[in-house]
């Protein structure tokens, strides 16, 4: 089993910026894939980024030329950058990771982007 710990969510004003971490730890050997997904109160979760072990990256429309996720492999951290956000952002973000037969989540981090 592993486990994710997300952090850096807060209060931020449209227009702002937050970066958002999740560390990985325990069983995390063969992990092929890690994203960010976002649910907002009376809404499903949704996809927001996701990136495979070499690098290949994959966003969501709504995310498209203001987030970018990455990751650091020797630190077993992935970071989503958000940029230019809008009230629309507002949700908890949750970090995933894949291994073949598992998935794993986070316990999720607030967003709040508001004047």
């Amino acid at each position: 089993q592993a486990q994710l710990v997300e952090s850096g969510g807060g209060l931020v004003q449209p227009g702002g910026s937050l970066r958002l971490s999740c560390l990985a730890s325990g069983s995390i050997f063969r992990i092929y894939s890690m994203g960010w997904y976002r649910q907002a109160p009376g809404k499903q979760r949704e996809l927001v980024a996701t990136i495979t072990s070499g690098g290949m990256t994959n966003y969501a429309d709504f995310v498209k030329g203001r987030f970018t996720i990455s990751r650091d492999s020797a630190k077993n951290t992935v970071y989503l950058q958000m940029n230019s956000l809008k009230p629309e952002d507002t949700a908890v973000y949750y970090c995933n990771a894949a291994k073949t037969g598992y998935i794993y989540w986070g316990q999720g981090t607030q967003v709040t982007v508001s004047s």
